[in-house]
Formats: structure tokens, C-alpha cells, sequence
């Protein structure tokens, strides 16, 4: 269901705010609310994580080598010097030591603008409100601290973004010096057990199925995160199809402005016939998975709440709206993840990479999809039944966040995108290769890169006008900044209702957005491995087959 997603705490309480126990402890109370239209009983699914536990000090990634070299990585947070791995994250030592404070002191900071202040070097620390909530947003943690060293995996792929920096560092040098005859070559290059090696562990990782079949089989069928490589992906062989014409879209031509390969590549040639299956593929996936036809939304945008519905939500207990917004949030993740699953080449990234994507991206695809839902006459989307205005959320306590999100649906259903369109923009936001702790970043680059041929031909081939492919990708970083506050409020609601979350939200819902279902790394030796978190879904309905 493309409903409005859930958001969270008003600014009052900040993640590092200092929360009475027995006050907490006394509203955490259950609240019995089941999904709606649940037929089936949930099945067991296991999920990848990545971040570890430990106390304060950044990582050492060979001595003499990895650990001068992570400091061309400017820090995450402010974008000055970096001098290592501090929580979690590169960072560097002014914005370990802020965040170090935060957490010892429980300080609770006010923003006195509109909580979105720029922090950058110069600006970090005029707003301390703001630069905490960008540590939180980027993944420093207390308990994102890594004992021991790096496995093989993590170090390829920090030393892949270290040579991405260093290559844009030698770039501008270039830039600089145009008398210099010869041309940059790129020091990075991929080895074949580097980025896709994957460790034992991993094998026996999830047993599932892809719902193919039909719908009585998947009635009494579990619904998994199916994410080992499925044979039935490669029926379709996409190498094989070579006829003409030929689309050859190079840098030179600007069409990657937003893409870029690590390791030098040039972008791909890629056949029509390439485009034109990858494009269906997408968008039969995105239909197959869709909660509600558009046309039977549209149909049904004259059935608003009534103002004595409205007051029944804004009356409704803080927490028990919460819980609501994440049982809804989580059917509609459910759905992108069927989504995911059925585009070609998923299937075949390495399972940590499948699973840092859908963790990273699902919500995204879901305010993406919320345009398919939303009337922008009346300023209402749908959810629970009827189309809500923001005042049905009001018992949430952050309106701010949901104005956002009312404003991000009204700018993206201004631009009238058709459901090839929305497909595959949703495609594209999905396999970003620019992720923490992705294993084989160029392979999903080449991927994403395909992803944007296909939308550009889609849009071409539907006379859209110039610059909306633009336009469309300038949307990525106000989604990110979406997700961001969504879990800013998530974090502040979590430190007052600790037990409601732990106890009564979805466990797909906790398992993407809460700390408290953050991997852990265990080490044995010079032997790393990964714990998983069992997760129970249930199975996706109405998928328009």
C-alpha cells in the first residue's frame, strides 16, 4: 500500500536527550495492531548486516598503508580532513570529538532555524543540533565501533573509494596543468576475487522462493527475502540480443553526469534491443508489485476522511500512530522488495550487496511510489482506506517531517510520470552504487548506468521535454534527505518508547531502521564473519499479475 510513511518524534527529545525510565518504562505498554488483510502466518527470513560494536577508537587498517591513505576520504560529516574511522565512519577528529561528547554527556540540543542547517567545515559549529543529527543520519554510533582487523571484503571496498578520491584529486591536478601531453590512467583495477569473494559464512545464507507461480501456490507458500542467486535468472540471455542500432553513450556526451565508474571505465555500448528488454523487465516488475492499480486510486481520491475521522487519528496515543505508520511502511517495503527481486541483475549481486541496497533504498522506492497515491488537488495520499490530508498524522508529533514528505509528493506528482517512468527512476534510486559497504560497487555502477540508458530511451520515446531526466536525479539527494529525517525521528521516538518499538513494531521495520538491529561483526582470528537477524514477513497481497 503506498501509504504515507511514518515519521516520528517531535524536536523535544533528541536521540541523546536524557529520557526518565519510569516515565518511559510506564507508557510502553502493549498495543495489539495487526496489518491489515494478513491471511498468511509470517515466515522466518534471515538478513545480512554489516556494522559491528565497540568502544571509541577508529579502525586500523594496516598500519603503514590503509590508515594514511583512508585520510583522503574527507570526513563524512563536514567534508574537512579526515583521520580515520571514529563510530563507525570516516570522519575527522574535530567531529569524533563533538560526537564523543554528545553521547557522554546526553546533551540535548535545539536547532533555532528549521533543523536543516548545512554543516560543512566552516558551518559545523554554529548549529550543534543539526551536525548531531548528520552523525546519526550517516551512521556513527557507539555501538558502530570495530574491534580487530578488517576482513578482505572491507578493505577492497574502502580502498576502492580511497582510489575514487585520488583519482578526483588527480583529475583536478590535471585540470590545473593543461600543458601535460599525457593523459590521466586509472591506478585502480578490480581483481576477480576481491570485491566478489564472499566468505563461507555466507553460503548457506537464506533458502526461499520468488513468487512466479500462481496465486493459490503463493497462498500457502512462505514469503521470503530471497536473496541467494535464483537459476531462473538467467533464462534470459541479455548478451545474446546484439542487433541494430547500437546506442553508444559515452562521458564525453554528459549522459553520466551523475554516474561514474571507480575503476575508469568508460561507459557502456549498449543495443536498443539491450534497453528496450531491460526497460520492460523493469517495468512489468514494478507493476507486478504494485499495491494498488493507478487507475483505481485515482478513482477513489473523492473518499477523504471525515473531520470526525481525523480527530479519531489526532486523539489516537502517540505510540499506537506510530505503530500504525510502521506496519504500513513495512507492507509497502515488502512490495519493493518483490520488486527488487525481479529485476534483471539483482539477483545476481553478491548477497551482501543485495542486502546493503534494499536497506539503504527501500525506503526511497516507497516515496517514490507514494506519487502514484497522491492527489495534489486536495494535498492528500493515500492511506488506511481513504486519502488523509497531514492533519491525520498530527498524533505522530512531527509535523515537520511530514510536510516534507506531503511536499516531496506534490514535486514529484507535478511531473506527471508515467508507470515505465516511475519504474525505472525507482530502479535507479534502488541500485546506487555509491553505498557504504558495497563489496562489487563497479558491477552495480555498470548496472545503475544500464538503469539510466533505459530511462533516458523511455523518456525520449515519450517526448518528454529536455532536462527531466535532470530533474529526476537532482530528486535523489531531497529523497535521501527524506529517509534522513525519518530516521532522525525514528531515533527520537525510539529513546522514549524503547519498549514499544522493541515489542510491537514490525520486524522487518526494526531490522532497517532501528540501531538496535544493527549486524554484528564477529571476529575468530584473522577470520571475520557476519551475524544475521531472523526477520518474519508476511506475504505481499493484491500483486497485479
Amino acid at each position: 500500500m503506498e501509504s504515507a510513511p511514518a515519521a516520528p518524534d517531535p524536536a523535544a527529545t533528541e536521540p541523546g536527550s536524557s529520557v526518565s525510565e519510569t516515565a518511559a518504562g510506564a507508557r510502553d505498554t502493549p498495543v495489539n495492531l495487526e496489518p491489515a488483510r494478513k491471511s498468511e502466518a509470517p515466515a522466518p527470513v534471515r538478513r545480512q548486516s554489516y556494522s559491528s560494536s565497540g568502544g571509541s577508537r577508529g579502525i586500523s587498517v594496516t598500519k603503514k598503508t590503509h590508515t594514511s591513505q583512508i585520510e583522503i576520504i574527507p570526513c563524512k560529516i563536514c567534508g574537512d580532513k579526515s583521520s580515520g574511522i571514529h563510530y563507525g565512519v570516516i570522519t575527522c577528529e574535530g567531529c569524533k570529538g563533538f560526537f564523543r561528547r554528545s553521547q557522554q554527556s546526553n546533551a540535548t540540543y535545539s536547532c533555532p532555524r528549521q533543523k536543516n542547517c548545512l554543516i560543512d567545515r566552516t558551518s559545523r559549529n554554529r548549529c550543534q543540533h543539526c551536525r548531531l543529527q548528520k552523525c546519526l543520519a550517516v551512521g556513527m554510533s557507539r555501538d558502530a565501533v570495530k574491534f580487530g582487523r578488517m576482513s578482505k571484503k572491507q578493505r577492497d571496498s574502502l580502498y576502492a573509494e580511497v582510489q575514487k578520491h585520488r583519482m578526483q584529486q588527480q583529475q583536478r591536478d590535471h585540470q590545473q596543468q593543461p600543458g601535460e601531453a599525457e593523459p590521466l590512467t586509472p591506478t585502480y583495477s578490480i581483481t576477480t576475487n576481491g570485491l566478489t569473494e564472499l566468505h563461507d559464512d555466507l553460503s548457506n545464507y537464506i533458502d526461499g522462493h520468488t513468487p512466479e507461480g500462481s496465486k493459490a501456490d503463493s497462498a500457502v507458500s512462505s514469503f521470503y527475502l530471497d536473496i541467494q542467486p535464483s537459476p531462473d535468472q538467467s533464462g534470459l540471455d541479455i548478451n545474446g540480443i546484439k542487433p541494430e542500432p547500437i546506442c553508444d553513450y559515452t562521458p564525453a556526451s554528459g549522459f553520466f553526469p551523475y554516474c561514474s565508474f571507480t575503476n575508469g571505465e568508460t561507459s557502456p555500448t549498449v543495443s536498443m534491443a539491450e534497453l528496450e528488454h531491460l526497460a520492460q523487465n523493469i517495468s512489468k516488475s514494478h507493476m507486478e508489485t504494485c499495491q494498488y492499480l493507478r487507475e483505481e486510486l485515482q478513482q477513489i481520491t473523492w473518499q477523504t476522511f471525515l473531520q470526525e475521522e481525523i480527530e479519531n487519528y489526532q486523539n489516537k496515543q502517540r505510540e499506537v500512530m506510530w505503530q500504525l505508520c510502521a506496519v504500513k511502511i513495512t507492507e509497502a517495503i515488502q512490495y519493493v522488495v518483490e520488486f527488487a527481486k525481479r529485476i534483471d541483475g539483482f539477483m545476481e549481486l553478491c548477497q551482501n550487496d543485495q542486502i546493503v541496497l534494499l536497506k539503504a533504498g527501500s525506503l526511497e522506492v516507497v516515496f517514490i511510489r507514494m506519487c502514484r497515491a497522491f492527489d495534489s488537488q486536495n494535498n492528500t495520499v493515500y492511506f488506511d482506506g481513504k486519502y488523509a490530508s497531514p492533519d491525520v498524522f498530527k498524533s505522530l508529533g512531527c509535523e515537520d517531517f511530514i510536510s516534507f514528505v506531503f511536499e516531496f509528493g506534490k514535486s514529484l506528482c507535478s511531473m506527471h510520470l508515467t508507470e515505465d517512468e516511475i519504474a525505472l527512476f525507482s530502479a535507479f534510486v534502488l541500485m546506487s552504487a555509491d553505498r557504504s559497504w558495497l563489496q562489487e560497487k563497479v558491477k552495480i555502477e555498470k548496472l545503475q548506468q544500464k538503469i539510466q540508458l533505459a530511462l533516458q530511451h523511455v523518456l525520449q520515446k515519450n517526448h518528454r521535454e529536455d532536462g527531466i531526466l535532470t530533474k529526476l536525479i537532482c530528486k535523489v539527494s531531497t529523497l535521501r534527505a527524506l529517509c534522513g529525517r525519518h530516521t532522525e525521528k525514528l531515533m527520537a521516538f525510539k529513546a522514549i518508547y524503547p519498549d514499544i518499538v522493541r515489542l510491537h513494531f514490525p520486524p522487518l521495520y526494526k531490522e532497517l531502521f532501528t540501531s538496535e538491529f544493527e549486524p554484528a561483526m564477529q571476529i575468530d582470528g584473522n577470520h571475520t564473519s557476519w551475524s544475521y537477524s531472523s526477520l518474519q514477513l508476511s506475504p505481499p497481497t493484491n500483486i497485479v499479475i
